[in-house]
C-alpha cells in the first residue's frame, strides 16, 4: 500500500505547526548590528585603504607590472640620452 500526503502551506504555517521558533525578529536585529559595525568600520578607514582592501589582488598586481614597465622604459630612455 502506498499513501501520499500533500500539504500546501507557507513556511510560517509549517514552522508554527512543528513548534519551531520564529527567528525573523532576531535576524533583523543581527542584520542591523552587522550593518552598524560595517558603517563604523568604513567610517574609520581612509578612502585609499578601503579601495586597496576592495581591489582584487590581480588589479594591484597589474599596477605593479605597469610601474615596472614604465621604470624600465625610463631607464632605457635615460641610458640612450647619455
Amino acid at each position: 500500500m502506498k499513501v501520499n500526503v500533500t500539504i500546501d502551506c507557507t513556511p510560517e504555517e509549517a514552522r508554527t505547526f512543528f513548534g519551531l521558533p520564529d527567528l525573523k525578529p532576531m535576524q533583523e536585529r543581527m542584520m542591523a548590528e552587522v550593518e552598524q559595525r560595517m558603517r563604523n568600520g568604513l567610517a574609520s578607514m581612509e578612502p585609499e585603504a578601503v579601495f586597496k582592501t576592495w581591489l582584487p589582488a590581480s588589479v594591484q598586481g597589474m599596477e605593479q607590472v605597469q610601474q615596472m614597465f614604465w621604470s624600465q622604459m625610463s631607464n632605457i630612455a635615460g641610458g640612450q640620452k647619455k
